[in-house]
């Protein structure tokens, strides 16, 4: 096998540049990391890479022969596949778990085959990725850490030289992410050459051999990864020393706003009492599988439950979301692009749903108030967006994550349900998330911080409870948490105040 090289690869969108000239290179056996900021041209570089788009300039060579990549078969073909970030939109959710992980070879292989066959062939594929699921199962009723799993047995599947994961981890556990490593290092031991996009830098020193670092669509080192520190890495993304926020200091609250009581989660099966207070930040602390985003969807309305919600000291039956926003409830998803944003419309539709009544009082949107509105949202949250009429799916994560988030700054809500708001992005945007959510909590809204990422709770967060298969098992203030605290509760140790 020979070295997958990109030179001068440049790229632009509705005259804004998004790549200047960028060189990278991946050799056989290797993982190479790809980092930097949301916005930086990570996933626009790994786009044109895997065919989802076209360069505008530059060239892509596999050892001496060059390639023309018009499309992601034509990538296939040369054996370079990727993995994306939003499982679901790669993958067949009607479709069984054997049919999507074969999928490729039904598509592409001789018109008869054997059934019994392609079973067998799944079984063993999602083998060597270290997971043992049914094959029959529908991909619907599948976990995110287990389609994580599927699509990178279905890249095996495919005689894979090259393999680009971008954002792998986001949605697995610590024990999955460890098996997930195992199954790179047998990839790179048989010559397969790894690009891994990950915002998560101890997960970059462990796994990489290699980095290079984008910002602003220019590379601005490659260098061995060993040579290079985390404060270096964030100085070199951000172009600045960064300097993260401090934990949230105490502060006083405000009346009951919202409470539940004896409220029951069918998917998770318990049932659990809540109160949350004018501009309170509470903080639920959970693992991969705790039950968050089952709790999250129940308590919007989303899932079956029972029970109901006070608001304002008045009482809401809520069976679906619609109920829910006009109570004032609203829900910053996991799945930003399959549930928190329409991926296809532009960002000006996207941040003005929410508030399109009030922007066509007679029945007709205003257009002209509807760019407004949108224009100033997008300059407050900080968007980075060639024009309010720009693609939301061209945008980063980060920025995605701003317009699902930004669309409910200014609507009647009372209560912001966040179910893991920073996964998959960059430790900037982060800190631009946080001060959204302060922001929000400012004006007397109150927060619930649904979250795997400790740390994040310990610093924006003004209570903390801790969730372990689907109930809140403990519970402290801010200045009485500590990472150790927060760890041993999640994971069976209960000990601390209890939340019940």
């Amino acid at each position: 096998m020979t070295a997958l090289t990109l030179k001068q690869i440049s790229k632009s969108f509705h005259n804004h540049p998004v790549l200047h000239q960028v060189d990278f290179s991946v050799q056989p056996g290797e993982v190479h990391a790809l980092i930097g900021v949301n916005g930086a041209g990570k996933s626009t570089l790994v786009k044109i890479l895997s065919g989802d788009i076209q360069k505008d300039h530059g060239s892509i060579r596999l050892g001496e022969r060059d390639l023309d990549i018009r499309s992601p078969m034509d990538a296939k073909r040369e054996g370079i596949s990727i993995v994306v970030q939003e499982v679901d939109t790669a993958l067949i959710p009607t479709l069984s778990v054997a049919e999507n992980v074969t999928i490729d070879e039904c598509l592409h292989g001789p018109s008869f085959f054997s059934w019994k066959k392609r079973k067998q062939t799944a079984r063993t594929l999602l083998s060597e990725v270290g997971i043992h699921l049914a094959v029959d199962k529908l991909v619907s009723s599948c976990t995110l850490a287990e389609k994580q799993m599927i699509l990178i047995a279905r890249a095996i599947a495919g005689q894979v030289k090259f393999l680009i994961l971008d954002e792998p981890t986001a949605p697995l556990s610590e024990v999955e992410t460890a098996t997930l490593f195992q199954v790179i290092r047998r990839l790179t031991d048989r010559g397969v050459g790894i690009v891994y996009i990950s915002h998560r830098l101890n997960e970059i020193k462990t796994i990489s051999d290699r980095l290079t670092i984008l910002r602003d669509g220019k590379v601005i080192t490659t260098q061995n990864t060993s040579e290079m520190e985390h404060e270096e890495m964030i100085r070199a993304m951000l172009g600045k020393t960064f300097s993260p926020s401090s934990a949230t200091p105490h502060k006083k609250l405000g009346k009951p706003l919202a409470e539940i009581n004896q409220f029951h989660v069918h998917s998770t099966g318990q049932t659990l009492s809540l109160t949350v207070y004018e501009g309170e930040i509470v903080g639920i602390a959970g693992l991969v599988g705790a039950g968050k985003t089952e709790t999250a969807r129940a308590l919007f309305g989303a899932d079956p439950h029972d029970g109901t919600w006070t608001i304002k000291g008045t009482s809401h039956p809520i069976q679906n979301p619609q109920q829910a926003i006009r109570a004032g409830i609203c829900l910053i998803p996991e799945e930003r692009r399959k549930e928190g944003v329409l991926v296809d419309f532009p960002v000006v539709q996207n941040l003005t749903l929410p508030s399109i009544r009030k922007l066509s009082p007679k029945g007709w949107i205003n257009r002209r108030k509807e760019i407004l509105f949108a224009e100033g949202l997008i300059e407050r949250l900080g968007i980075k967006t060639p024009s309010p009429f720009h693609s939301v799916r061209r945008l980063s994560g980060g920025n995605q994550q701003k317009v699902s988030i930004g669309k409910w700054l200014d609507t009647h809500s009372h209560l912001v349900i966040f179910d893991e708001p920073t996964k998959g992005i960059d430790i900037g945007a982060k800190e631009d998330v946080f001060q959204l959510i302060r922001e929000l909590a400012r004006q007397g809204k109150g927060i619930i911080y649904f979250t795997s990422e400790f740390s994040e709770l310990l610093t924006i967060a003004d209570r903390i409870l801790v969730m372990d298969h689907g109930q809140f098992v403990s519970e402290w203030k801010n200045e009485e948490a500590t990472m150790e605290k927060l760890m041993h509760a999640a994971t069976g140790g209960y000990y601390g105040t209890s939340a019940q």
